[in-house]
């Protein structure tokens, strides 16, 4: 299928589907820094779905699903960032390694959590998905914990959300110490939340970790980790 075409059909599907006073909302809910046609979730997903029925090809190939998410990207309307995630999701077991270098430039465009966190979440399942193979995939995390934008830290930093007990415990350990002097909120948000999740399943290690180590943390960072503890 040409990508441009593919594309084209997203945006008269979501276009017709546009909602002004949910976009109002939506707008606001991210303090007015992007545009939106105000479609929810749930029914970007049931739109995405029909025209991949339509199209009769559910799945793409690799580079496929990258050129659309390229092209995705550079549309004003939030909700198309949205559907590039969604499909990099359903394609994240055919995504290798290499293609996260690809995911984290699009994490430095038009960037805010919600975007962010979404590219998190796929690069997080390919590398989950690729060290069952490979020992080191890992390191492409060590890298981005270096990374000049704050955006791509905070991917490193949470990339082993939902791991539960497979986490690399002495990377998750070590990425909160690295990162624990920024003063971005979310840097900050991102220390919490990552230990914060680890917890469900070994709350004493993130206990004793954060006990230890308190002095080095934010109140913020402090208080995420330790919230259901």
């Amino acid at each position: 299928m040409l990508a441009d075409q593919f594309v084209q059909e997203i945006r008269s599907s979501l276009q017709l589907n546009a909602n002004p006073e949910h976009a109002s909302a939506m707008r606001a809910y991210m303090r007015d820094q992007f545009d939106f046609l105000g479609i929810k979730t749930p029914l970007r997903r049931q739109l995405l779905a029909q025209i991949l029925q339509a199209t009769g090809k559910s799945k793409f190939s690799a580079p496929e699903v990258l050129q659309f998410a390229d092209l995705l990207w550079e549309l004003p309307q939030r909700e198309y960032q949205y559907i590039a995630i969604d499909l990099l999701a359903q394609h994240k077991k055919i995504l290798r390694l290499q293609d996260v270098s690809t995911l984290i430039q699009l994490a430095q465009k038009k960037s805010w959590w919600d975007s962010v966190d979404g590219l998190a979440a796929v690069i997080g399942d390919i590398v989950f998905l690729t060290r069952a193979r490979s020992p080191d995939a890992q390191d492409t995390m060590d890298q981005a914990l270096l990374h000049s934008s704050m955006w791509v830290r905070r991917i490193a930093m949470t990339h082993q959300l939902g791991w539960r007990l497979q986490t690399d415990t002495a990377r998750l350990f070590s990425y909160a110490l690295q990162l624990a002097a920024e003063e971005d909120f979310f840097i900050r948000k991102a220390i919490g939340w990552a230990l914060r999740d680890y917890a469900r399943w070994q709350p004493d290690q993130v206990r004793d970790f954060v006990k230890a180590h308190q002095t080095h943390f934010s109140a913020l960072s402090v208080r995420e980790a330790l919230k259901h503890l």
